[in-house]
């Protein structure tokens, strides 16, 4: 399937690991201008590389802290002046935080809010005259199946991404006049560094393959997804391929969530 994505230029948050990495791998691979941003210098450094190697492209990396309106404005600025507007955003950067109800601080909650929501609330609003001077674009807000069916002791997160999801919603509705389509994601276990990390600390004895199908992860197609599978969605989501779909959101869970 074509997807359209030759010549888009995008900007993907959280974009030197995880999904994010795997977003901005495809889209470059598929033939977009990428830019990557993330706090981590070296982080972006080594995914710069990375894609390079793979898809021949250098991106734009951006250090900048998304939870920061300032750092926010900057990398926006810098995006749109390096690739010459902006047609893709894909608002992924985000880390777990999950406790429960009486143990989560307001400096807890703020930190939480600025990164998962107030992130995305500053990067769709730097991004939106630069999309209606492109006459359009595409917006994912990667968020959790959490967002929809939150468990006990998963505060602040499964908020946040709740929020993210209210967001998406009502974002869709007001920029749809303007060309601009705007969808979810709900991430269930994907593979990542913190994955990972459990993986070594709870099952040093298995291999990863044996303990991403695990049966007591309870995912329907019984094992933990990788990234590039989240990120062949949100390719999709971005691309002319899915032109009249906005204001919706995917399930990435293996069938987990109780919910649709």
């Amino acid at each position: 399937m074509e997807l359209g994505l030759r010549n888009k230029r995008a900007i993907i948050t959280g974009g030197s690991k995880g999904i994010g990495f795997a977003t901005a791998l495809l889209l470059a691979k598929e033939g977009a201008q990428v830019a990557i941003v993330a706090r981590n210098e070296e982080h972006l450094r080594e995914a710069s590389v990375r894609i390079e190697s793979e898809t021949g492209q250098l991106p734009l990396a951006i250090t900048a802290d998304v939870s920061k309106e300032a750092d926010v404005k900057r990398a926006v600025a810098e995006a749109v002046q390096h690739m010459g507007g902006l047609d893709i955003l894909v608002n992924n950067a985000g880390t777990s935080a999950a406790k429960p109800f009486a143990e989560v601080s307001s400096e807890a909650w703020d930190a939480d809010l600025d990164l998962k929501l107030y992130g995305a609330i500053h990067f769709t609003r730097e991004a939106l005259p630069h999309m209606r001077e492109a006459g359009g674009g595409a917006i994912v807000n990667v968020t959790a199946v959490g967002g929809k069916t939150p468990s006990a002791s998963s505060l602040p997160t499964s908020v946040s991404r709740a929020a993210g999801l209210a967001l998406t919603k009502a974002m869709s509705k007001d920029l749809a006049a303007n060309g601009i389509r705007v969808n979810a994601v709900c991430i269930g276990l994907i593979r990542s560094d913190q994955i990972e990390n459990k993986w070594r600390n709870t099952a040093p004895d298995k291999t990863w393959e044996e303990f991403a199908r695990d049966p007591r992860h309870n995912i329907p197609l019984g094992r933990i997804g990788e990234a590039r599978e989240a990120a062949n969605v949100i390719g999709f989501l971005v691309s002319d391929a899915a032109s009249f779909v906005t204001g919706t959101s995917v399930n990435i869970d293996g069938g987990s969530a109780a919910v649709l």
